[in-house]
């Protein structure tokens, strides 16, 4: 079962990956393109071209654990790119809301206390 949690990190990788890539193939891209530790224990997200088939893969202390979504009908919102970075830091509610469908520029939150703002 999957679980997000807010002491997680979660990098959302900035360019289209081919669904055909297993963990191997993924963790190639974690630490040649994300320039990312594999081993961190962050959960890295990729999406395919047609924006229908999303993955997490995140170092589980003892292995990955790949987490796979296809959808039969519809898409998976993109969050907004960014030309400088080959990823995007996502907030566990953010990755929530793509894997449900929720349009992330509707969502709207009220303001809260954090520390450091």
């Amino acid at each position: 079962m999957l679980h997000l949690s807010s002491h997680d990190r979660y990098y959302f990788y900035n360019q289209t990956t081919d669904m055909r890539k297993g963990c191997y193939g993924l963790c190639g891209i974690v630490q040649n393109e994300m320039k990312k530790n594999i081993l961190s224990g962050d959960v890295f997200v990729f999406i395919n071209k047609r924006h229908n088939q999303i993955k997490l893969l995140q170092w589980d202390r003892d292995g990955f654990a790949l987490y796979e979504k296809r959808l039969e009908k519809g898409t998976f919102e993109m969050p907004g790119r960014t030309q400088n970075n080959n990823d995007i830091l996502l907030t566990h509610l953010q990755l929530q809301h793509i894997l449900q469908g929720i349009i992330l520029q509707s969502v709207r939150h009220k303001k809260r206390f954090a520390v450091g703002a």
